[in-house]
């Protein structure tokens, strides 16, 4: 039963709870946490691609001034980590990640071995008297040297240097379909490889506690449950044995949903010496030595009938995961989110795709803001463009013709998609652009000599995934559900405890508007904790969008079931039954009598000091848990992006004039937040598009290990934003929402490019690649000799 009032918290824009502590400087990160007696850690990392340890001499380490220990793999004996899918050899092979390399190194700063002294700064040190030798062995820096007949082994086991290998489905008849086709189109699209780039580096502190027999682990990720799980079996603990609490967080953007080595490593450290050890990841080593993401190829066609109405799709998808697989999603998170969900909005009748994951020498991949899903919407709005030149027809028409309009909407590919506002959307997009004047300005700048376009995309946004779609990856960790728990005090203040974990995304304000709507309570009195494993049995923690679209729903259930107990006792003392009461701003009040009213600290003192006056078949006490899982194929937000830009010819550069965003992801519980995501993940996606990018050189080493290095765009690059909300409410989730966390990200790319390429039309150049780098426009935009003409 949720509250009366009509001054409902959720839907509107509700000031962030967590900005006074934050702004002021009040906020505890991990690098704040200072314990007695700490010591500091850093590793030694490999400076060779791919080879094999021949030795690890430590022994001038340990003589460095304040350098207390040395740890190597040998000397730690850890157990490694290790992601699984439940697939045949044939598409899966599992791959150990050794917490420390033991016998081979397989990219650049790979760690090695871990330096612990009694600053950082004395630990740097001991690091160059480290003396690592190896034997080296070609290493594997791309595509195309992997996937070679004749390419060696990143692992052993790998044949092919190849992790994942799925043919998720093959329409009967589609090579006839496209032998048929009036039209059939092409697209190869590569995606550069990125860094999540979090405002706060990775990073951890460890310590034992002796009187509860407990490893306590402040890290900071997105995933402390399963950090526990890890660290807990790497280190051979009952897993009670391991604490880890996450304090506030600098962003995470997926790269901290996976388990890194470091941290265990770290708390293998802390058991070994009886002293807290600290960890933090320097810029250089998080630029090229963590987790990185995004590179992809796609070789895609579609077939089109006449009228401009897709056929069929046909797909290629190689993700270059580098070295390893990360836990617990594995090397496949990038190759099935794509293969599963790659027709997208649009109704595609006939659909074939090959997923692979290969692996290479470089540092490995982790989820990254979107998940493939930039990199396959990228694909498929391409194709759309090619389809709509080919045909002659206005880029924004085929789509028309080819969104989905009619729901639930059980696709191809075996997914049903909820209702949504995808044909809704892509209308509002292109009359906001329109009346706006961007048309207009366009032919006027064209008479002029200069080069604006305008581009679209339209995607849709997998969130709330639950355990049955995270199943059907065969993944033996299987995400999905999640546990909140609602307590009351005796002087009615609510404390709410969930399994997710916000790292920037105002979980604070979002779930305290969650619980005061559902008991009818002044936010206020409604406090959350998260982030740590003592504190809620199990949680999948904050990625894929699900915090508010799962664990609010969870959150919403266990305020439900409170309100519920507040209602019972209060119908009890009146001897009502509890249908008969409402909740309504603090108090349980007589639906046929207003003025009759108990006050929750008056209930409140009854359920914990007066319990002897509840009815026998109501326990003690004010605390409601509740678990949530989508039981069906997840929600689709969905958003179109339009997006105009204006090419400069002496220098290259692309400016965005202008970005429009509209989006639909259910109930947007806070407004303000939405659209502070939205614009984040846009700006992500703008740099994914234009600046981005780690390459490597013949021998492994990576391009970027510095902002000298690797190019991010500042506020001067991110144009203003307009976003326009629609909302059509979910029905598989209890608080009507849907996630909202990647959408930004996901459209950004494919709407840049495809701006980038109305403007470039008169040259007769198109581009399929991103990131965009000036001097590949430069070359587009400057005239050609017959000569020069390839």
């Amino acid at each position: 039963m949720t509250s009366a009032r009509d001054d409902r918290l959720v839907g509107r824009s509700v000031a962030r709870r967590e900005d006074p502590r934050l702004l002021s400087g009040r906020g505890r990160f991990v690098d704040d946490i200072e314990l007695p007696g700490m010591l500091h850690a850093q590793f030694v990392r490999s400076t060779v691609a791919h080879g094999t340890i021949t030795g690890i001499d430590l022994t001038r380490v340990r003589q460095v001034p304040g350098v207390v220990a040395a740890f190597s793999a040998a000397d730690l004996e850890l157990g490694d980590i290790t992601a699984q899918l439940g697939r045949p050899l044939s598409e899966f092979v599992p791959t150990a990640m050794p917490v420390l390399a033991r016998d081979r190194v397989r990219y650049v700063g790979e760690p090695l071995a871990v330096v612990v002294a009694r600053d950082p700064y004395l630990a740097e040190d001991g690091l160059e008297a480290a003396k690592v030798t190896y034997a080296p062995l070609p290493p594997l820096t791309c595509e195309e040297q992997a996937l070679a007949a004749d390419a060696p082994r990143v692992h052993a086991e790998a044949a092919g240097n190849t992790l994942v290998d799925v043919g998720l489905f093959a329409t009967e008849g589609i090579d006839e379909i496209f032998d048929r086709a009036p039209y059939v189109v092409h697209v190869d699209v590569r995606t550069g490889r990125q860094n999540a780039l979090p405002l706060e580096t990775r990073g951890a502190v460890a310590q034992w506690d002796a009187r509860e027999e407990q490893l306590v682990l402040h890290t900071c990720t997105q995933t402390p449950h399963q950090v526990r799980t890890v660290a807990s079996r790497c280190l051979r603990l009952d897993e009670r044995a391991v604490r880890v609490i996450v304090p506030d967080m600098g962003g995470g953007f997926g790269l901290k949903c996976v388990v890194g080595r470091e941290e265990i490593a770290t708390a293998a450290a802390a058991l070994r010496l009886g002293r807290p050890v600290k960890w933090i990841e320097d810029r250089k080593d998080a630029l090229s030595a963590s987790f990185l993401a995004r590179e992809q190829h796609y070789t895609a066609r579609a077939a089109f009938d006449a009228d401009g109405r897709i056929l069929g799709l046909d797909a290629d998808v190689v993700c270059d995961m580098g070295a390893y697989s990360c836990y617990p999603f594995t090397a496949g998170i990038e190759p099935l989110m794509a293969s599963a969900e790659m027709p997208g909005v649009y109704k595609v009748p006939a659909y074939r795709v090959r997923g692979r994951a290969i692996t290479t020498n470089k540092a490995p991949t982790a989820p990254y803001r979107g998940v493939s899903r930039p990199q396959y919407v990228m694909a498929m709005e391409r194709l759309m463009e090619r389809a709509a030149r080919e045909l002659r027809l206005d880029p924004v028409e085929i789509r028309r013709r080819n969104v989905i309009t009619d729901f639930p909407y059980t696709g191809v590919n075996n997914i049903t998609y909820d209702p949504g506002s995808y044909l809704e959307s892509l209308d509002l997009c292109e009359r906001a652009v329109r009346e706006a004047g961007w048309y207009d300005r366009q032919t006027a700048a064209k008479a002029e000599g200069r080069h604006i376009g305008i581009g679209y995309s339209c995607f849709s946004e997998r969130t709330g995934y639950g355990s049955a779609a995270f199943a059907q990856r065969k993944m033996e960790v299987v995400p999905g559900f999640d546990l909140a728990e609602v307590r009351m005090d005796t002087s009615g203040a609510v404390t709410a405890t969930t399994g997710t974990i916000s790292h920037g995304q105002s979980h604070e304000t979002t779930m305290a508007q969650i619980v005061a709507d559902t008991l009818g309570l002044d936010i206020a009195k409604v406090k959350l904790h998260q982030g740590d494993t003592d504190r809620i049995t199990y949680g999948w923690g904050t990625f894929a969008s699900r915090s508010i679209a799962v664990g609010g729903s969870a959150v919403r259930l266990a305020a439900g079931k409170l309100g519920d107990k507040l209602r019972a006792i209060a119908a009890a003392e009146w001897g009502i039954p509890p249908e008969e009461t409402e909740l309504d701003r603090g108090r349980v009040r007589r639906r046929d009598d207003p003025d009759a009213t108990l006050g929750y600290e008056h209930l409140a003192d009854i359920a914990y000091l007066k319990s002897h006056l509840l009815p026998k078949d109501i326990d003690p006490g004010l605390t409601a848990t509740a678990v949530f899982d989508v039981h069906n194929d997840g929600t689709f937000s969905n958003a179109t992006h339009g997006v105009v830009v204006e090419l400069h010819e002496d220098t290259g550069q692309v400016e965005i004039l202008a970005y429009f965003c509209v989006e639909d992801c259910g109930v947007a519980v806070n407004p303000q937040v939405v659209e502070g995501q939205c614009r984040g993940g846009i700006a992500q996606g703008i740099a994914g598009a234009l600046f981005e990018q780690i390459t490597y050189d013949a021998q492994g080493e990576p391009s970027a290990t510095s902002f000298m290095d690797y190019k991010v765009p500042t506020a001067h690059e991110i144009p203003e934003v307009v976003i326009h909300h629609l909302e059509t409410p979910c029905a598989f989730t209890a608080t009507g929402a849907k996630g909202a966390g990647e959408g930004g990200t996901i459209g950004a790319p494919a709407a840049v490019l495809n701006a980038v390429n109305d403007a470039l039309r008169p040259t007769g150049v198109e581009l399929d690649d991103t990131p965009i780098t000036p001097e590949t426009v430069h070359r587009a935009l400057t005239p050609r000799t017959p000569e020069q003409t390839p």
